[in-house]
């Protein structure tokens, strides 16, 4: 087994437990980017029942396809959430039931499915836009100060428009668990920190 101290040449040398170093920088920021998006989840929960009468899961779908006049497809929003298609699948359906999305085929692709936003959901959110972006500021300020959330904002990609720079939106597969707890949780950060600008 190698010397703990020992490193190739072209890598960083490993940190050294204990004091300030105990974390690198990157696993700190990773770590209050967590401690941000569950203050945020867990003032919204109950909100978003309340004032648009849908779960978070499907409420997080409503705030990707906010920004998006065209919609999205479905394998898309499943890899920015880090969905099971069928669960994803199952969520899109109750949406459209409420009349807050409709689904269309995607031109070209007979198993393409595009998801687009009513003008009802967009009512919806515009009407709770305020109560929610201050949920979001409050829950935000317990984790960081101001100038970390224009940072945050700053940072993070636009993870919808991902594919227009070389993204794996095209790809057609399902999406598991794998896909991913970051990926979650960066959106749902990304999303917190936009309404509380």
């Amino acid at each position: 087994m190698a010397d703990r101290d020992e490193h190739l040449p072209d890598q960083p040398a490993c940190p050294t437990p204990g004091g300030d170093d105990a974390l690198p920088r990157e696993l700190r920021g990773w770590m209050q980017l967590l401690a941000a998006t569950s203050a945020v989840e867990q003032r919204l929960h109950t909100l978003v029942k309340e004032r648009l009468d849908v779960s978070h899961d499907e409420f997080l779908i409503l705030c990707l396809l906010a920004d998006q006049p065209e919609g999205l497809r479905m394998t898309r929003v499943a890899e920015l959430l880090g969905r099971p298609k069928t669960r994803l699948t199952y969520q899109i359906a109750c949406l459209q039931h409420a009349g807050l999305v409709t689904r269309a085929s995607v031109c070209g692709d007979k198993r393409g499915i595009t998801v687009i936003l009513t003008d009802k959901a967009r009512t919806l959110l515009h009407e709770s836009s305020c109560t929610l972006a201050t949920t979001v500021r409050a829950a935000l300020s317990e984790v960081m100060g101001p100038t970390e959330v224009n940072a945050l904002c700053n940072l993070l990609p636009e993870l919808a428009g991902a594919e227009e720079q070389g993204g794996t939106a095209g790809v057609e597969t399902g999406t598991g668990a794998g896909a991913g707890t970051e990926m979650q949780a960066g959106t749902e950060a990304k999303a917190g920190a936009e309404a509380a600008q």
